[in-house]
């Protein structure tokens, strides 16, 4: 498939988020918010999605549906709560799922015009110039990401527990609250690891590939490959600091 028109239609969501003077904002469950971006989204790249292939299904965080050997796989906008509080750290994440495996992926923040773009074997790229590549920085080196999820603050006490302890051995920890601009920022080299207890698909697809793209590498908390079809932990890095993780991560929980 050539992405060319795909990515065009990712970057014309700009036009939706930027037209919204005022946000409508619907809550799904406690701390979990929609808006009427997040709706005009999907539906604007569902239809035109299908329009470039017909054969693709689709699977999103809004429409929901069901993974499929041929799917998109979208997060309209990955950091709502970003959105509803002007935080301006939000993306379109859109994801190619492929025979059992993610084959293209955008991330694009259109608050900082940030396009990041991969394809499966081609690697991944910082606005279609800059080849990305992850540092090599060693843990005491790192800047480190985690998503605590507001959505399940049954987990806090365990999450921050966990976070104090790997900060002990970091540069430092941050929480940006989307998890594809974590991923997309660890394949920049601007931080260096992340790690979340409880994310969807449409929450990695496309960054997850840009991230191994660009010489990374995400598993979920048991160093296993990710799974699309179900909810899942993930641990993400520059590939230096994933064995600490993955064994901090799980004496925690011995």
């Amino acid at each position: 498939m050539d992405y060319t028109a795909v990515e065009k239609l990712v970057l014309e969501t700009k036009k939706i988020i930027m037209s919204k003077t005022s946000l409508k904002v619907s809550v799904k469950a406690k701390n979990d918010f929609v808006t009427d971006v997040d709706l005009a989204i999907s539906g604007f790249l569902k239809e035109k999605l299908r329009e470039i292939d017909p054969s693709v299904g689709f699977l999103s965080e809004e429409e929901k549906g069901s993974l499929s050997d041929n799917c998109w796989i979208l997060d309209p906008i990955d950091g709502t709560t970003n959105l509803i509080y002007g935080y301006n750290l939000s993306s379109v994440s859109l994801g190619h799922y492929y025979n059992g495996q993610i084959i293209y992926g955008i991330v694009y923040n259109p608050f900082t015009e940030e396009i990041f773009t991969a394809e499966k074997g081609k690697g991944a790229y910082y606005n279609h110039k800059l080849q990305l590549k992850v540092s090599s920085r060693t843990i005491s080196e790192s800047l480190i990401e985690f998503g605590a999820g507001s959505t399940h603050k049954e987990n806090a006490e365990e999450s921050f527990r966990l976070v104090i302890e790997i900060f002990k051995h970091c540069v430092d920890v941050r929480r940006i609250c989307s998890s594809a601009i974590d991923l997309c920022y660890i394949a920049a080299g601007r931080i260096d690891g992340y790690f979340e207890k409880v994310l969807k698909p449409w929450d990695l697809a496309a960054g997850s590939l840009i991230l191994e793209e660009a010489g990374g590498k995400i598993t979920d908390y048991k160093g296993d490959p990710l799974q699309f079809a179900t909810s899942t932990s993930a641990v993400a890095s520059n590939g230096v600091i994933h064995d600490f993780l993955i064994k901090t991560i799980s004496n925690f929980g011995d």
